[in-house]
């Protein structure tokens, strides 16, 4: 018994040094209510800045995002079109920017803001993109091509200028491709929102514009889901830092040239709009508030679920460097309730969430 006696007095001491020491050895790291788990995310997914997104999925099995040319402040100088990639839609990573050599065909230059991206039957990628400065009396919106969705991307000139097309602060371009193969580019900065059909190469306008949305819009987001057009559109102001007022509104047509309308009947050409994603009115789990979320992109996962993409602010961190609004990128689910698309709460995600699906 003696042994025995020993060995049990031994293990007594390991355990009760285990105690003092906290069985940090036994025990899992410990969890807060903003941990994410295996399968969840949280907003922000990008940061400092990655405002006006755009995204799509490459035959590599990446996503890709777009975004407006910006000084991230990490000793690059602005960034031309940053592009970013990821397997998951939440962890994204700089990848390259888009031009090698900035366009220089506008008269006066400009940024390039809110590109586009979109695969065309030519198996190329195309990114429509604005250049303007604020203020700017003639915005104007150009199209580059690449291969690749990483680029780099080469330079095709102009589309149109605002003098040109006679609508005035024309930024803004999203294409979309019909069903029927036509493809249009809809465009416009509190102007009007107006759309026009393209040629079979994209690189020329066809016929005659048509408006589909009032002055109070900019930035539209065209798709169609089950025989129904929906138009995504941002309303307020994006750039004033904590105090932005930016939110997505939504109308739904049964024709692409028609007048969008509200959940209640309203023409988005009269005031309409019903309100899909606005700002945190509480701090969340991660001690984020985020306020101005706009400027949206739509995505599949692979399980068939539409998810946003926008940009929005943190009220607590809400300009860069340089005093420019600091616009990170976040990511939220999409519920069609009725044949209406809503995101949990109509505010950004400032919790833990469960992550697109992926493959």
């Amino acid at each position: 018994m003696k042994k025995k006696t020993i060995i049990l007095t031994a293990a007594a001491a390991i355990l009760a040094a285990s105690a003092a020491f906290g069985m940090t050895w036994l025990q899992k790291p410990k969890e807060t209510a903003a941990t994410p788990k295996f399968g969840e995310y949280q907003n922000p997914v990008f940061e400092p800045v990655f405002a006006d997104p755009s995204v799509i999925k490459g035959e590599d099995g990446y996503y890709y995002a777009y975004g407006t040319e910006d000084d991230w402040g990490d000793g690059h100088g602005p960034h031309v079109v940053p592009i970013l990639r990821s397997k998951n839609l939440v962890d994204w990573k700089f990848h390259r920017d888009a031009f090698e050599v900035k366009p220089g065909w506008k008269e006066g230059g400009g940024g390039l803001w809110a590109p586009d991206i979109s695969k065309h039957k030519d198996g190329k990628y195309y990114m429509y993109y604005s250049v303007s400065i604020w203020g700017d009396p003639n915005p104007a919106i150009g199209v580059a091509t690449a291969d690749s969705p990483g680029g780099p991307f080469t330079d095709q000139g102009q589309l149109f200028t605002s003098d040109s097309i006679g609508v005035d602060n024309s930024i803004d371009p999203q294409f979309f491709q019909d069903d029927d193969g036509k493809s249009y580019l809809f465009w416009g900065s509190f102007h009007g929102i107006y759309g026009i059909e393209l040629s079979a190469d994209g690189l020329k306008t066809v016929g005659e514009k048509f408006q589909v949305a009032d002055t109070q819009y900019e930035a539209p987001y065209v798709i169609k889901r089950d025989g129904k057009y929906y138009f995504f559109g941002s309303a307020g102001s994006c750039c004033d830092g904590e105090n932005s007022t930016y939110h997505v509104n939504v109308g739904r047509s049964d024709s692409i040239k028609e007048p969008f309308k509200d959940a209640k009947g309203v023409s988005l050409l009269q005031g309409g709009g019903t309100t899909v994603l606005a700002f945190n009115e509480k701090k969340g789990k991660n001690g984020k508030q985020f306020v101005g979320p706009g400027h949206n992109a739509i995505v599949t996962d692979a399980a068939g679920k539409d998810w946003i993409l926008y940009h929005a602010i943190d009220a607590d961190d809400p300009r860069l460097l340089n005093g420019a609004t600091r616009r990170p990128l976040l990511i939220d689910a999409i519920t069609w309730e009725k044949g209406w698309p809503t995101v949990k709460g109509k505010e950004p995600g400032n919790g833990p969430a469960p992550a697109p699906a992926v493959k």
